[in-house]
């Protein structure tokens, strides 16, 4: 069944960083859901991307909303990243890419003639309801907290 804004978001249940396996049912009706798919812990897009949600993390709060990060990455590897960068939310490890193919994020990439299959840079934001309020794909990781922000103020 294809992703869409409008239907309910995939159920997932995945470790985190707290030492917990965290589920999207944890927060229905409690709290919207920023999930945001990056391709690696500690390189310059996903570095960025992180901070920028980490910076602006106080706003996320006031919009009733949990940020998520998701990346194939393993707990040790999301420990180095989130200590390094002090970074105020979960990240999410999914090493069997369960969750990643079920928002349809695994692409193949072409760079520098050279095929690889990686994670396409996406947010979905979810309401309260469990519903997908917004999908962003192929982010430009500069203004997309601000615009995930607007996205969690409309109704």
């Amino acid at each position: 069944m294809p992703v869409e804004v409008g239907k309910a978001a995939p159920a997932f249940s995945l470790p985190a960083s707290n030492g917990k396996k965290v589920s999207l049912k944890d927060f229905k009706g409690e709290k919207q859901v920023v999930l945001y798919f990056y391709p690696k812990d500690d390189t310059p897009g996903c570095t960025r991307e992180a901070c920028a949600f980490r910076d602006n993390k106080k706003s996320f709060d006031e919009a009733d909303a949990v940020i998520l990060g998701v990346s194939r990455d393993g707990l040790a590897s999301h420990d180095k990243f989130i200590q390094k960068f002090e970074l105020p939310f979960l990240l999410l490890s999914d090493e069997k890419e369960e969750v990643c193919n079920k928002y349809e994020v695994i692409k193949e990439k072409n760079m520098y003639g050279k095929k690889s299959i990686g994670i396409e840079r996406s947010t979905f934001v979810i309401g309260k309801d469990g519903k997908i309020k917004k999908i962003f794909r192929r982010v430009k990781v500069d203004g997309h907290a601000e615009k995930v922000l607007a996205a969690l103020k409309e109704e």
